[in-house]
């Protein structure tokens, strides 16, 4: 009867505590570990799904500060500051960063700029030569009486 009695208390307390041991672990991290320094050092270089061209560490909406609060979250988990980048261009697509994430796109939108600003500075340097080479003009005296009779003629309708 003892040993029927132990293997029903073993039972019982081995089912009681599988549902013990499959529960989640709902505590919170620790939230005051991360600073804000470094959540704004994550949120320097995204910008604000909602609101055009401000970056979302210095976005007041609503908004941008919940998702502060989720690169928070994020870096209390554990994620690397390019983990998370990543998590927001995935969800918001790549408008959240400043320059494509795909390396031939970052660099063709990086470098057509300075390219176009050479090639004007160039035309622009062809221009200036072109017209310091220019030769000087000459009158010549077939011009000048020509012009001294237009201008006779101008004067006569002037006077009247």
């Amino acid at each position: 009867m003892r040993k029927t009695l132990l293997i029903v208390l073993l039972i019982l307390v081995a089912v009681l505590a599988v549902p013990v041991m499959a529960q989640v672990d709902t505590t919170a991290p620790d939230l005051s570990a991360i600073s804000d320094d470094e959540v704004n050092s994550v949120a320097k270089q995204l910008y604000c799904p909602v609101c055009e061209n401000i970056p979302l560490d210095v976005c007041e909406t609503a908004a941008c500060q919940d998702w502060r609060y989720e690169i928070r979250l994020q870096l209390a988990d554990g994620l690397s500051e390019q983990a998370i980048i990543d998590d927001f261009v995935d969800r918001f697509g790549e408008r959240v960063v400043g320059t494509p994430q795909d390396p031939t796109l970052r660099n063709l939108s990086l470098i057509t700029p300075w390219v176009i600003a050479l090639l004007v500075a160039a035309g622009g340097l062809l221009a200036i030569f072109s017209w310091r080479r220019r030769p000087d003009v000459v009158v010549e005296e077939d011009d000048q009486t020509q012009c001294s009779e237009l201008h006779d003629i101008l004067e006569r309708d002037l006077a009247g």
